[in-house]
């Protein structure tokens, strides 16, 4: 143990600190997505308890999700319906789009609204770190450590509001 100490000036300049600690949050009772500035707002009884940052969006993160197979991340009010913790994205949270308004749109011009958009971590035979860019079909993504935080503290029912 002298021995490490005595290298305890050096390993910080390095830097070299301790393994960082897990993220912990309290119960979240809504989130928000701020798309063009790349994150997620976490709130807890009315106040910002964190903030994720550079989040992950479809490979079109401008503008609305309109039509199945747009790459877009959806632009709305939803709710965090349901889990999937076998998720090839490590964990995920379902978002449940499409709304009444998002069909209607869609259907109202012979299109799909498409489905199945989450909030997931990285994917599951990615080595370490994260996928670079924007690369997600118009899901949002997060770090592994920050989905996992999600997933025990988001409950189904969770107001989620996504804005441009």
């Amino acid at each position: 143990m002298r021995g490490v100490l005595r290298f305890a000036p050096l390993l910080l300049l390095l830097g070299a600190t301790e393994a960082p600690r897990p993220l912990k949050l309290p119960d979240i009772d809504m989130i928000r997505v701020r798309k063009a500035a790349r994150i997620m707002e976490l709130y807890s009884e009315g106040r910002l308890v964190h903030v994720i940052e550079h989040i992950q969006l479809g490979d079109e993160p401008i503008g609305p999700k309109r039509f199945e197979g747009d790459e877009r991340t959806p632009e709305g009010r939803y709710v965090i319906d349901w889990g999937n913790p076998a998720s090839a994205y490590h964990l995920s949270l379902h978002i449940s789009y499409p709304n009444a308004d998002d069909r209607a749109f869609a259907v109202g011009r012979g299109r799909s609204a498409g489905g199945m958009i989450m909030i997931h971590g990285q994917p599951n035979d990615w080595a370490a770190g994260r996928v670079p860019g924007d690369w997600t079909d118009g899901c949002i993504a997060v770090s592994d450590e920050e989905i996992e935080a999600l997933w025990e503290v988001v409950a189904d029912g969770t107001p989620i509001e996504i804005e441009p």
